[in-house]
């Protein structure tokens, strides 16, 4: 007769188990799904009871065994309390099919029998049973043998599909994963995004520092790609909580990232962008700096590939790719979308050539009193004169330096150059102006906004009133209590401050009231049928009352008719802004149209 206490699989697992410190792994064996597969209910409910009692929450609880095989497959649990006599479908059968099946070959099985036939116990063994139960369950005993099966399981898992050196996912963890994200991103109808890391030099650094100092910067580059994917918005906006397995470490200087949910391949160039600078940005090696040169590789579902094994290999190509092309830079698996690519990095390659070989300017827009006609101030507009490509449109420069994280120096450049100009304009004779300067979401969530706008006024020597900062109104609504703090400092630095489209946002009566605000600038996609549309003319309407309670300026922008222009004069709006006064004009050109619009209004 076989004893289960001495069923040497039984003491292989408590063996196990007892070298890994299951204190420690409780909270996560608790967080295991237990499927229970027995025709009597009542023995279902009673285990179930006591496995809640421990801790236990995640059950699948099955009296038909007919549709056992089907839940199994399905569900995947992590472990299966199984009876053996049971009718339609027994227990052996059930068994049989589990150990047949590739997916479900290791998945431990704990029989709940009550028969003391060893021929029965040897059968169930034979075909691959894990542990043994006896009918009535012994409380105690039953809490035993499904810790120590979860645990063994784990450790088993942990050889299996981790990464020893790194503790990520392997190779073949990524894969199935991958595979279950893509069908699920099959199912939403949209896209994913692999990318391949590849890292040159480690078997240079093997041979110089030695094979220890080797896996020491494995783990640090690991830590770090796991830090930035945790921390970065376009990678933690893609992936879930329970995204597990969307970061592994696929051979010895390799690395994959999946990002199940895209909206465009930009998402994944700018997420490759960041992270071959995060790690540009070099490693200690035995007390030495070591700068990687890294290579990334991108896939695209479905376009590249759609299985996990198609898309991570059209991603390693990619990857092969990058290196060939330069080292250190990124490339897509397409061709087109590598021509793009290529495009852009040229493109952000030669904006960064433009902040320091200064082929930035600003243009300035000149904004108009809606009563008298004078020019009260002026916008500062950027431009970029290429001297090979021409003038580039803001339009497709603004938004790659706000990608690439250039705007900020850019946005600095801007508000120094504004109050510079200013300066100098006053010194001419042109006393009164106030000059207004877009802040980028990118600038005013960094932090020293306050000391760049401080430090512009100092170095210049212009008085703080006549600059106006403006923020859109989307910025400032992200992170109110911030926003509040930061306009507050730069009200106390004496300049106005501006919301910016205002209308295109979610900003509240209560939220405006909160912020030190000067100035409302009306978005200028509500100016342009304001004189046909009712919608559009009932907004403005609103927006012009809702300052003037406030005892707030209104600016309009992008008035391009008299009949625009006519129908913010009887409503109240302070001031005007667009091309039927004047396009944004070179700073040669601006004092020119202020003297002639000085002598217009001083004639009448």
């Amino acid at each position: 007769m076989i004893n289960i206490e001495e069923n040497e699989q039984g003491k292989e697992m408590n063996q196990i188990a007892n070298k890994v410190d299951v204190g420690d792994d409780l909270t996560h064996l608790h967080k295991a799904t237990i499927m229970m597969v027995d025709d009597e209910s009542l023995n279902l409910e009673i285990i179930q009871l006591h496995l809640e009692e421990a801790g236990y929450s995640r059950f699948i609880l099955l009296d038909q065994s007919v549709e056992a095989m089907d839940t199994i497959m399905q569900e995947e649990p992590d472990i299966l309390l199984l009876d053996l006599m049971m009718p339609e479908v027994t227990g052996f059968e059930i068994l049989q099919y589990m150990r047949s099946n590739e997916k479900l070959k290791y998945l431990p099985v704990i029989i709940l029998t009550s028969s003391s036939d060893p021929e029965d116990k040897l059968r169930a063994l034979e075909l691959g049973a894990t542990d043994f139960l006896s009918k009535p369950v012994d409380p105690s005993e039953l809490l035993l043998r499904v810790r120590n099966t979860l645990t063994v399981k784990a450790y088993q898992d942990q050889l299996a599909y981790y990464d020893a050196l790194t503790g990520l996912p392997n190779r073949r963890l990524f894969v199935d994963r991958t595979s279950w994200a893509i069908q699920q991103a099959e199912r939403a109808g949209h896209a994913a995004a692999l990318l391949h890391v590849s890292l040159d030099r480690i078997k240079d650094i093997n041979d110089s520092f030695g094979p220890k100092a080797g896996k020491t910067l494995i783990q640090d580059v690991a830590k770090t790609i796991q830090e930035y994917v945790r921390t970065a918005d376009v990678i933690s906006n893609s992936m879930k909580d329970n995204d597990e397995g969307l970061i592994a470490r696929v051979a010895e200087g390799e690395f994959s990232i999946l990002l199940p949910d895209i909206k465009n391949s930009e998402h994944a160039s700018i997420a490759a962008r960041r992270i071959l600078d995060v790690l540009s940005r070099g490693f200690l090696v035995e007390n030495n700096r070591i700068v990687l040169t890294t290579n990334i590789g991108i896939s695209i579902f479905p376009e590249d590939g759609k299985t996990a094994e198609r898309l991570l290999s059209t991603a390693m190509n990619a990857s092969g790719q990058a290196k060939m092309a330069g080292r250190n830079n990124h490339q897509f698996y397409s061709k087109e979308m590598n021509a793009r690519n290529i495009a852009k990095l040229k493109l952000e390659s030669h904006l960064r050539d433009a902040i320091e070989k200064d082929q930035l300017e600003l243009y300035y827009q000149p904004q108009i009193c809606s009563k008298t006609n004078a020019v009260l101030g002026m916008e500062a507009l950027l431009r970029w004169h290429h001297p090979e490509l021409g003038m580039i449109p803001p339009d497709t420069f603004i938004p790659l330096a706000e990608e690439t994280g250039l705007i900020t120096p850019i946005g600095a450049w801007v508000i120094r150059e504004s109050c510079r100009q200013t300066r100098a304009w006053q010194l001419q004779g042109l006393n009164s102006l106030t000059i207004s300067v877009n802040v980028s979401g990118e600038q005013f969530r960094s932090h020293n906004l306050k000391e760049v706008v401080e430090h512009a006024l100092h170095s210049t020597g212009l008085e703080p009133r006549y600059l106006v900062v403006e923020v859109t109104e989307s910025t400032i609504m992200g992170d109110l209590e911030r926003s509040f703090d930061l306009l507050n400092e730069l009200k106390a630095l004496g300049v106005s401050l501006s919301i910016d489209d205002f209308g295109t946002g979610h900003s509240s009566l209560s939220y405006l009231r909160r912020f030190p605000l000067d100035e409302i600038k009306i978005d200028q996609s509500f100016i342009k049928n304001v004189h046909d549309n009712q919608e559009d003319a009932a907004i403005v309407e609103a927006i012009i009352a809702l300052a003037k309670a406030l005892c707030l300026r209104i600016i309009a922008e992008g008035v391009e008719t008299h009949s625009q222009l006519s129908f913010l004069q009887q409503r109240g709006c302070d001031e005007i802004q667009g091309f039927l006064f004047s396009k944004p004009l070179p700073k040669e050109h601006f004092p020119s149209f202020v003297n002639q619009e000085q002598a217009k209004t001083g004639a009448a």
